[in-house]
């Protein structure tokens, strides 16, 4: 069918639009579907092309006769609505004149190409051709002196431009042909090598051993030899060159390159291939070996970690051989397994599997490596003669899983005259504890009697021997790591329903010894505090147990004298304290009572140095267990004046107590400012109130000297680190609600008026600032109502109305008398931005200030006083005190740390415990 007879599908609903007014998606396609699966619908009417994009009529159906015949139709661009029109007739008349041999070309704008005729009618449709214009020579034949040359007429800047395209064209197909057949080589040189461990390596650098060589593929072997003579000017003597691989072991070489005239390509030199350019001989003065049947395999050999081998939770030590693919087995079981031992092939998979894992056999050590399907980063596992008990030799498989495998150390303890030894068990996280313990004796060959009459006992770093474990746990149970270190000593492991203690006497637990205690878990508070006491030789029952706390003191006591340790969840390891003195009824507390008062300024500025002077020298640290005396004491040497009791001494009496002391488990500072006296213990019960705490507190005999009216003229604080710490304000709340622990101790202020405070009110120690000294007036207690807001702008009202100033006129600031410093409190407040409000101020209870009950506070009058600096001499005197202090514990530990050094040499040193510190939580007061 010709092509002239058919007719675009999509101009065909142009047409019909044209011919019927009404398009096809308009009127037939609701019946009859797209034009296109109309037209595939009726094939037997319309043919299409092979890519459905033109259609004919079929012969018998043929009526409308287009292009070919020449008659009929107007041709007219549908897309044109102009009045030029072509008949199908004058355009066939246009086509058939053309003369024999002469060609159509069809210029669009800047592109011309030939066109055939029949393509022509083609151009003149769709939307795209708007109009067509028809050129012809003026002379359809050439002059004879054009036939044959094609640069006739063209003129000569024409002829440039072509000249320099075809140039283009030239180096173009050049540098293709160039890309398609160079070819990249890396040149080893044989004099920048080594052998070792079967295979080669660079002496130096991979970049200064390797030269880069680019060639033409199809050039000969002989070309090669003499590109690389004329890079490698300094050669000398004969040059042979081998095909080479990088392997996992090392460089090995292959097949020599031998036929100068044969193309490299034809050799099979392929891009990237490596080449070593040797003598053929030796490489550093040793022989080497090519070829596929010396190729180095690189495998992996495992072993059992020894004791202080290999890292943390390591199991095993790997290390890599390389041997020949063609070397036997049994040359690698002489080089690698001692006498007695076995060698372990994983045949694939991963190494934690046990099936992996297979023993090899007698008849294999004949073959070769490769024969037994060893190749790079194979897996052996080599046992000695004492593991092959991981190992069932009759199924030749492991018994345990690879990382399961593990070995512990025992140490003899049981004749400490004899000489200790260690010995290395072999063990699996599933071996009993009783088996590695018969292991032991037998390889410390000590008797058999020790099998029912000793136990083993984890050692830790300080070599300390901890609690023994049973011996019907397994490795994994004991959770005992890889490489532990077990000590076999006398005496029966305890059971299952048995807990190991240790147990000390008194409140020095640094010095005191440590002792042991088995007993039964079932065991009562009191039944073990009496098997203790028993063994310690200690008479009476006026003592009771208490636990050690992360701080290794004395923490919560076992009050439950009846309840059974189990209960208490007291383990195996665990260290009881035995304390002197017994403990308090079930819900009642035994509070320690102190009398606290702050001390008062002395007038005089040389009387106030001497007075700090005293109190920094109290400061030291005084031996354990000694009572040292405090600041009243101290005072007492230093000063002429004594200090005095705002009413609260009696008629024509002194003071109450003329000495404040500390207990012997005191902080090792002491603050300068204020006096505690202990006044005694008060036992009272939890549910009892605040109100009766300060009534027994009354009845104590250090309180009978003084003339207190009332509770109310009582304040109670808690003691931290020897300072008053949280205030106890509500008279008519219960003990219980404070949560007082058992190691809680009250302070006891005595006051001059009645105070009740609210759960809003904030309480502190005001003094307003000496104008032209370096010293306070002494100090008021103030309560401040913080209900509205507790920011620095609401102080500075509340000191200023106190003092009767103007708020613009004072400066505040914090003191912080741990550390003998001030801390400024402004009022400033950051503009954020022109069109936002001010930033709110923070409260004073968070960071920096942690504004609490007890703080004292500043306070510099502007009107009478320019600086602003809030230090006192004292603070000077405390700073430099301090700074001394701290000077000669650093000489002492480094004095400490050097001797230490010199007892040390040659052992392994011990670790020192450091001081413990107090840690200080600050956390926002909800009230």
């Amino acid at each position: 069918m010709e092509e002239s007879k058919q007719i675009p599908v999509d101009q065909l609903g142009q047409k019909l639009l044209e011919k019927k007014g009404m398009s096809w998606n308009k009127k037939y396609r609701k019946q009859y579907g797209p034009i296109r699966k109309y037209l595939q619908n009726h094939s037997q009417i319309f043919r299409l092309s092979p890519d459905d994009n033109k259609v004919s009529l079929k012969e018998m159906y043929h009526q409308l006769q287009f292009g070919s015949d020449c008659q009929g139709q107007v041709l007219q661009s549908p897309s044109q609505n102009s009045d030029v029109q072509w008949t199908s007739e004058s355009l066939c008349t246009v086509l058939k004149d053309s003369a024999s041999g002469s060609h159509w070309f069809d210029l669009n704008d800047t592109k011309v190409q030939p066109i055939k005729e029949k393509d022509i009618e083609k151009q003149f449709q769709g939307k795209e051709s708007a109009y067509m214009l028809f050129y012809r020579k003026s002379q359809l034949k050439r002059p004879s002196e054009a036939q044959a040359n094609p640069r006739y007429r063209v003129p000569g800047h024409l002829l440039n431009e072509m000249d320099a395209a075809n140039i283009e064209l030239r180096k173009r197909r050049m540098d293709s042909d160039s890309a398609d057949n160079n070819i990249d080589l890396r040149l080893h040189l044989g004099s920048q090598y080594k052998l070792y461990n079967g295979a080669l390596h660079p002496s130096l650098s991979w970049k200064e051993s390797v030269l880069d060589l680019t060639i033409d593929k199809r050039k000969t072997l002989g070309d090669l030899r003499q590109s690389i003579f004329q890079l490698l000017e300094f050669w000398e003597g004969d040059m042979i060159l081998s095909t080479a691989k990088s392997l996992p072991a090392g460089l090995h070489l292959y097949q020599t390159l031998d036929g100068d005239e044969m193309t490299l390509g034809d050799i099979g030199l392929a891009d990237g291939a490596d080449v070593f350019v040797w003598n053929g001989k030796e490489v550093g003065g040793m022989e080497v070996l090519p070829g596929l049947d010396h190729e180095p395999v690189l495998l992996n050999v495992l072993r059992l970690a020894g004791y202080n081998e290999g890292g943390k939770g390591q199991h095993f030590i790997e290390s890599q051989h390389v041997v020949p693919c063609s070397a036997e087995l049994s040359t690698l079981w002489k080089a690698l397994a001692s006498p007695g031992g076995i060698i372990l092939m994983n045949s694939s998979g991963s190494d934690k599997e046990v099936e992996n894992w297979k023993v090899v056999p007698e008849e294999d050590m004949k073959k070769t490596v490769r024969i037994v399907g060893l190749t790079d980063g194979s897996s052996i596992l080599v046992l000695d003669s004492h593991d092959q008990s991981l190992v069932n030799v009759a199924s030749g498989n492991l018994t345990a899983f690879m990382h399961d495998i593990s070995w512990l150390q025992v140490k003899n303890f049981c004749r400490l005259e004899a000489e200790e030894k260690q010995v290395k068990i072999t063990a699996t996280v599933e071996t009993v504890m009783s088996d590695i313990k018969i292991k032991a004796i037998q390889e410390l060959q000590l008797g058999e009697e020790l099998v029912d009459d000793s136990c083993l006992r984890p050692i830790n770093r300080n070599g300390k021997l901890l609690c023994p474990v049973p011996e019907d746990y397994t490795v994994k149970e004991a959770e005992l790591k890889m490489g532990s270190l077990l000590g076999l000593c006398h005496g029966k492991a305890p059971t299952s329903t048995q807990l190991f203690l240790y147990f000390v006497v008194g409140s020095d637990l640094q010095g005191a010894p440590e002792m042991e205690i088995v007993v039964e878990e079932t065991a009562s508070v009191r039944e073990c505090l009496n098997l203790m006491l028993e063994k310690s030789g200690l008479p009476g029952d006026n003592w009771h147990l208490r636990r050690i706390d992360w701080c290794y003191e004395a923490g919560e006591a076992l009050s439950e004298e009846g309840a059974r340790l189990k209960e208490l969840n007291v383990c195996s390891g665990d260290t009881l304290v035995i304390t002197e003195g017994k403990l308090p009824p079930k819900g009642f507390l035994k509070v320690p009572i102190w009398w606290y008062k702050p001390l008062i300024h002395f007038e005089q500025q040389e009387s106030m140095q001497n007075q700090v002077n005293c109190m920094m020298g109290a400061l030291r640290v005084s031996p354990a267990g000694a009572s040292v005396c405090c600041a009243a004491s101290a005072l007492a040497h230093c000063s002429c004046q004594t200090a005095w009791w705002r009413g609260w001494l009696r008629p024509g009496g002194g003071a109450a107590s003329s000495c404040c002391f500390e207990r012997h488990d005191s902080p090792a500072y002491v603050q300068s400012d204020i006096r505690l006296c202990y006044a005694g213990d008060v036992e009272i019960s939890g549910e009892a109130f605040l109100e009766d705490l300060k009534i027994q507190a009354m009845t104590l005999p250090f309180f009978q000297e003084l003339s207190v009216p009332s509770p109310e003229f009582l304040r109670a604080w808690t003691l931290e680190s020897k300072r008053p710490g949280k205030l106890l304000r509500n008279n008519q709340q219960q003990l219980n609600e404070y949560k007082l622990g058992g190691r809680t101790e009250i302070c006891i202020e005595p006051l001059q008026k009645e105070e009740n405070l609210g759960p809003s009110d904030l309480l502190l120690r005001v003094q307003m600032g000496i104008p032209g000294e370096r010293d306070y007036y002494h100090s008021v207690d103030l309560v401040w109502d913080i209900s509205k807001e507790c920011t620095a702008w609401a102080l500075r009202h509340r000191l200023a109305a106190h003092y009767s100033l103007p708020v613009e006129k004072i400066e505040i600031a914090k003191y912080f008398p741990e550390k003998f410093e001030w801390m400024t409190i402004s009022s400033w407040t950051q503009q954020i931005s022109k069109r936002k409000r001010k930033k709110k101020q923070e409260s004073l209870q968070s960071a920096p200030f942690h504004l609490k009950d007890g703080d004292i506070i500043g306070v510099k009058n502007l009107l009478l006083e320019e600086g602003k600096d809030f230090s006192t001499v004292r603070d000077d005197i405390g700073k430099e005190t301090q700074r001394q202090l701290a000077m000669e514990k650093k000489k002492s530990r480094q004095a400490q740390r050097l001797q230490n050094d010199v007892l040390s040499e040659g052992k392994v040193a011990t670790k020192h415990r450091k001081p413990e510190v107090a840690l200080s939580i600050n956390v926002g007061i909800f009230r």
